[in-house]
């Protein structure tokens, strides 16, 4: 069995998604399964990520469902029912992930934390340039000051977020403000993800609801969110934003009337039932 399951939100975009693939395959800890969460990619769409499967040093599960609009938060519960180990990565098919990435999130692992790292949002042109070789033969690692130039001539920007360090001293010094959860880059014990059942399947719509609604709900179970700024890093692949409607705020709201951490709308349906061994 893996050491830990990274899962992949996934609709469509085949092309990022082989670079994303390429990102894991460049990755220092070898020991991981990915899980696609994929909300209704096209069927052709669909044999081509089998087809890539087949080649890949890793293992991957895909997990489908019937395209009825924007529901990540039901394909993101089903890949954790799925998910074979107990600790698993979160990240979005448009994401690359610095080398390091996998191996940062499993050694600060903990007990009652969720990890939260940061991305660097690509600019059009430096995504274009992009190939799946170039990620795998260090080009983010190997180019961080050719984004700063990127970014001085107001393209790309958060580059400051893809500096990794490791000297202990500067990423406490650097994790000492407290940061929200970013959907596209934290991890968590499966068990801890449990105590709130999960992702709740009511918001059907891109926005910022959905991520601030998991993290409040993981703090009322006493799960805290740690920082792992420049040290977990992700590079944001360029695309135009989706309209974001206010109705995941209004459901955030009330939310945060009700105060309850487990959500009846998550992996647990009120009419199911889930052994220990499935929430481990």
């Amino acid at each position: 069995m893996s050491k830990v399951s990274v899962v992949i939100s996934f609709y469509n975009k085949i092309d990022y998604l082989r670079l994303v693939f390429a990102g894991f395959e460049a990755q220092t800890e070898k020991d991981f399964e990915v899980i696609i969460a994929d909300d209704g990619s096209r069927s052709e769409i669909v044999s081509q990520i089998k087809e890539m499967s087949k080649n890949l040093p890793f293992n991957v599960n895909h997990i489908w469902q019937e395209d009825k609009g924007f529901r990540k938060n039901r394909i993101l519960n089903k890949a954790v029912a799925a998910a074979r180990t107990d600790y698993v990565i979160f990240v979005d098919g448009d994401c690359v992930p610095h080398r390091e990435f996998v191996r940062e999130h499993f050694i600060n692992r903990e007990e009652n934390v969720c990890s939260t790292g940061r991305r660097v949002n690509l600019s059009e042109k430096m995504t274009s340039r992009l190939t799946a070789e170039t990620i795998k033969n260090g080009f983010f690692e190997k180019n961080i000051f050719r984004l700063i130039v990127d970014e001085l001539f107001r393209n790309s920007f958060d580059v400051e977020k893809g500096f990794y360090f490791k000297n202990s001293l500067l990423r406490k010094a650097l994790n000492m403000k407290k940061r929200g959860l970013l959907g596209s880059n934290f991890s968590i014990h499966k068990s801890d993800l449990y105590k709130i059942n999960g992702f709740d399947e009511r918001y059907e719509a891109p926005s910022i609801g959905e991520d601030t609604d998991i993290q409040f709900r993981l703090e009322l179970a006493g799960v805290k969110i740690k920082s792992l700024n420049n040290i977990a890093v992700q590079y944001h692949l360029y695309h135009k934003l989706l309209d974001r409607p206010q109705i995941n705020l209004d459901l955030f709201d009330a939310v945060k009337v009700e105060n309850r951490a487990f959500t009846p709308f998550g992996i647990i349906k009120p009419d199911k039932t889930v052994s220990m061994q499935d929430a481990a």
